[in-house]
Order: C-alpha cells, then sequence, then structure tokens
C-alpha cells in the first residue's frame, strides 16, 4: 500500500471515538503500520478493553479519557500527545447519533452538535497549530457521513451536525493549500457499517449489506495513499455509482429549482427512480 506520508513508524496518531468500530479498527491498521497510536474517548471499560486489545497486539498504546464535546479537555488530549512524540495524524471519528426531526429535544441537537460538529473543531483548533510549526508530514481526517451530503428526513439533528462537518473539513482543505500537502485534509464518508451504533440499534450480527470496520479502515487508508480528499466508501449493499447518482440529485435541486430534499418528494420520487435506473 502506498501510506500517506502521515504515516509513518515511531510517530503519533490520535483517534477520538477510538474505542470501537471504524476508529479502533483504523487504530490497529496504524499500529501495525508502527505508529503510537493514542486512543481517546469516553471513560470506561471500553476504551481499557480497547487499550488492553491493541497493546496485546503488539501496538503502542495509550488511552486517555476524553470528552470531545469540551474544548479544555480536547487541548489537555493534544498535550498529553505531543508530550509522547510527534503527531503527526489526528482521526476525528467520535460520534453521537441524533434521532428525530427538527422539534426534537433541544438537549438532542446540542449533544448530537457538541460531538458530531464541535468535537472535530475542537480537535483542530488543538492540534492544528503544533501541526503548522512541524517539520514532518501530517493528515486531519474527520468521520463525516454521507447523510450529510443527501439528507435523508427523520434524522434532522445528525444530518444537521455531518452537513456541518463536511463544510468544516472542506474549508480546513482549502485553508491547508497554504502548506503545499505537508498537511491534508481527509473527509471520510462511510457506508453502511457494522459499528457499535448498529448493535445499540437491536442487530448483534453484521448485516449482508454492511461493511465491516476493517473494511472501512483500509479503504480509508487506501484514499489516503491516493491522496483523496472525499473518501466516498460503498459497502455490500450501495455502490459508487448508486452514491455518485444520489449526490448529483441532490446537487440538482439548486440547479433546476425543484423542491428541498426531492429525492422523498411526492411530486418527483418516480423521477429520481427513474434517474438511477439510467445507465
Amino acid at each position: 500500500m502506498n501510506d500517506h506520508p502521515s504515516i509513518a513508524p515511531g510517530r503519533v496518531a490520535v483517534i477520538t471515538g477510538g474505542a470501537s468500530g471504524i476508529g479502533f479498527a483504523v487504530a490497529f491498521r496504524l499500529g501495525q503500520a508502527g505508529m503510537q497510536v493514542v486512543l481517546a474517548d469516553l471513560p470506561g471499560t471500553s476504551l481499557d478493553d480497547a487499550r488492553d486489545r491493541l497493546t496485546g497486539a503488539g501496538v503502542e498504546c495509550r488511552a486517555i479519557a476524553t470528552n470531545v464535546g469540551d474544548p479544555m479537555a480536547v487541548m489537555a488530549l493534544a498535550e498529553k500527545a505531543r508530550s509522547l512524540g510527534e503527531v503527526s495524524l489526528l482521526l476525528n471519528n467520535a460520534g453521537q447519533e441524533g434521532g428525530g426531526g427538527i422539534l426534537t429535544e433541544i438537549a438532542t441537537w446540542r449533544a448530537t452538535l457538541d460531538v458530531n460538529f464541535m468535537g472535530p473543531l475542537h480537535g483542530i483548533r488543538a492540534f492544528l497549530p503544533a501541526m503548522l510549526d512541524a517539520a514532518w508530514p501530517c493528515a486531519i481526517v474527520n468521520t463525516g457521513s454521507k447523510q450529510g451530503i443527501t439528507l435523508p428526513p427523520g434524522d434532522t439533528a445528525y444530518n444537521v451536525s455531518k452537513a456541518a462537518l463536511k463544510a468544516l473539513t472542506e474549508s480546513l482543505a482549502h485553508d491547508l493549500v497554504a502548506t503545499r500537502d505537508r498537511i491534508s485534509a481527509h473527509l471520510l464518508i462511510p457506508g453502511f457499517t457494522f459499528t457499535g451504533f448498529t448493535t445499540r440499534r437491536g442487530v448483534t450480527e453484521k448485516p449482508p449489506g454492511a461493511w465491516t470496520s476493517e473494511q472501512v479502515a483500509d479503504f480509508m487508508l487506501e484514499s489516503m495513499g491516493r491522496r483523496d480528499f472525499y473518501i466516498l466508501c460503498p459497502d455490500n449493499d450501495v455502490s459508487r455509482t448508486l452514491d455518485e447518482k444520489r449526490i448529483a440529485w441532490a446537487a440538482d435541486d439548486i440547479i433546476l429549482n425543484r423542491p428541498a430534499l426531492s429525492r422523498w418528494h411526492p411530486d418527483h420520487s418516480n423521477a429520481f427512480a427513474a434517474y438511477v435506473r439510467q445507465p
């Protein structure tokens, strides 16, 4: 694999939401590549167990309990990580499920935005200044969602948080052009993935349509090696071609002055279905 230059033996990778799912899978892969891994997640046995599993597999790992919605906690995480060595990779992966529509409880809105949007922003603000001063290649990866692009109805707070994260990551990537690729930004956009989110919905076995977290981790690292910004993952149900059609249709809502989210609008749903069937 043609690794991204930020992935180098001895350097430090920081992964929020690292105790399970995609975060843990990426941590394992980076540990295999010889990086020191810092797992950041909420305190508890899941974080401790994740650290022990990585350490048992020969990965140099440290677990730091962190609430990414707290900017001071993320600043402390950055200081601890830098005390271990040269931090070259930050994966802002911690995520919070939303649920409900516009009128869902304001506490749900706050919690979802605090983790999914403010968490990565706190991470960028805590880690980027030292990366800008460093002399080695670095990367910041934010875990987004296809729901932040196509905005399917029914999970409004989550969709809004991931849409905001997409805009933030795009702006970050543009600002980093001045570093001439020494620091890169990437937006990870997983497909249907069997993670802790899935099991909390009562699904205990991987559905046939889902990818594993390990597949997403491998796809992410391969895409970073190609210097991709948008890391748009397929899964076993949805191909890259179908994702592209859904995204293009959503963008055309503006260009063609269709109703918002016309893919689900009763006057346009048949036209969308016909569009998808086109070769």
